[in-house]
């Protein structure tokens, strides 16, 4: 659970976004499986590995062993990728912080000020 707190209330520039999510945006991106490609591989890469660390969590009970694992993880993925575009949309950061922190209050954690 400590290294998922950790992801979750990583310190982050979140009003520049996310690299790999804001191409997802570009229309050209999104049309083109060659370009689209590397975006999917990376977010696929990602919920995969955090799926690993849920799993840990899940083998230490930490986390309830009835959670989805891939479901789990692309919620986290979903939750911090929101959060960049809300933080974007609103032009604050206090958006993305509560939404970590939401996820983190709802994984079972301490919730901490950033």
């Amino acid at each position: 659970m400590a290294r998922l707190h950790r992801y979750l209330l990583a310190k982050r520039q979140v009003l520049r976004g996310c690299r790999i999510g804001r191409l997802a945006y570009d229309p050209e991106v999104v049309a083109d499986q060659t370009l689209r490609a590397p975006v999917k591989d990376t977010f696929d890469w990602l919920v995969h590995r955090i799926g690993e660390v849920v799993e840990e969590a899940q083998q230490a009970g930490e986390l309830p062993a009835t959670l989805d694992v891939r479901s789990t993880a692309a919620t986290i993925v979903a939750v911090v990728q929101g959060g960049y575009v809300m933080a974007r949309a609103t032009r604050s950061s206090k958006s993305f912080t509560d939404a970590t922190n939401g996820l983190v209050s709802l994984l079972g954690g301490e919730i901490h000020s950033r």
